[in-house]
């Protein structure tokens, strides 16, 4: 028999998201060997390497190591190209926080070196590989709710200053390509292209409002006490139009008291209520017309939180010569659909979508450990 090979792998970005990622890399796939981190504050990655007992590095060490085979980018969002792209011209395969980048110019660069050197570039979200939006899919695929005809998506969560109070960071969330559509959209679209296919068009408004009882609540920061500045949309609704047929809206804001989510995909037998796509798992309901509410099995793994499944994925992916289901194909419709939407001209257009992908294969029910071998060749 031939050798097991993992991938090595390093993280750049320390953040709070990292810990997580780490822990499930380190210990829950046997096909990822976390080996490394590096952070633009050395104090974070000093942490999270002694937590994990891995070598804290910088990002050049990381960059010019010839065993460390894939970079996870964990960095801010508005450092996700820049640390991507230096990875990828390092020759190493990349897998990104959501969203892989802030403006469609910056995706597609991305996209020409990863082809041109060979290379794997997969992005986040990965939950819709997780049990409760696979259970969706398998619904959706054996016709259990007839033909999908609509969906309605709606997100709504409360940045206010008294989440700042703990955790600074995310100021993200106010930035250009970190408000409420790149944050939380981006998993209901990706959960959308998944269950229905992909996007042929999109409209949508948004709006960036200001808030003068949001501050700066980090006594270190030089603008402590301050107004935050919103510089990027924070209340967002759109429409989209599947290829397959599908039609569907999107409501998105981050002006809510407290949170509430909603998904349902309309079929023309039955009416489908999905878990938040945020999370892994949850309930997963069928409303047929005589309004008999029916609670489905869930018949996959991954129900916990498995954040750097879509890593272990990419891994599989590459020892098996196989496309990654959190592809750089569907990364970039995602990017595009999302930039579509919010309409940033703030003019209403209609958009038709330049980029396409394929649904993700699906897993197999009741396999709780990843199938596929890993071997050298």
């Amino acid at each position: 028999m031939k050798e097991f090979r993992p991938v090595k792998i390093a993280v750049i970005g320390c953040g709070m998201i990292s810990g997580i990622y780490m822990k499930n890399l380190k210990e829950m796939f046997n096909v990822t060997e976390l080996v490394a981190c590096s952070d633009i504050i050395p104090e974070r990655s000093k942490k999270r390497a002694e937590e994990f007992g891995i070598k804290q590095m910088t990002n050049e060490e990381i960059l010019a190591d010839p065993e460390i085979e894939l970079v996870v980018n964990l960095t801010y969002h508005t450092s996700h190209y820049a640390v991507s792209k230096a990875a990828l011209l390092a020759g190493k395969h990349v897998y990104s926080e959501k969203m892989m980048c802030i403006t469609m110019d910056e995706a597609r660069e991305i996209g020409e070196i990863a082809k041109e050197k060979g290379l794997l570039f997969c992005c986040a979200p990965d939950t819709f590989l997780g049990q409760g939006l696979q259970t969706a899919r398998q619904i959706i695929d054996a016709g259990l709710i007839g033909k999908p005809i609509m969906a309605n998506a709606i997100v709504a969560r409360g940045y206010h200053h008294e989440r700042f109070k703990d955790t600074p960071e995310r100021r993200f969330a106010f930035l250009p390509g970190g408000g409420i559509m790149y944050d939380m959209g981006c998993y209901y679209l990706q959960a959308l292209v998944n269950l229905l296919g992909p996007i042929e068009s999109v409209c949508g408004y948004s709006e960036t409002r200001g808030a003068d009882d949001r501050i700066f609540m980090n006594p270190k920061n030089p603008a402590y006490g301050e107004v935050m500045k919103i510089e990027t949309p924070n209340n967002v609704c759109g429409s989209m139009k599947f290829r397959d047929g599908a039609m569907g809206v999107i409501i998105t804001t981050s002006e809510c008291v407290g949170a509430y989510n909603s998904f349902i995909i309309y079929g023309t037998n039955g009416m489908l209520t999905l878990n938040d796509p945020n999370d892994f798992t949850g309930d997963i309901t069928i409303t047929y017309r005589n309004e008999q509410e029916t609670k489905m099995p869930r018949n996959f793994a991954y129900a916990e939180n498995s954040r750097g499944l879509g890593v272990a994925d990419m891994c599989y992916a590459l020892r098996n010569g196989r496309e990654p289901r959190c592809s750089f194909e569907r990364a970039i419709h995602i990017l595009e659909a999302g930039i579509g939407i919010m309409n940033l001209d703030g003019e209403g257009k209609y958009h038709a979508m330049e980029t396409s992908c394929e649904r993700a294969a699906a897993f197999e029910a009741g396999i709780v450990e990843y199938p596929e071998m890993v071997m050298d060749e």
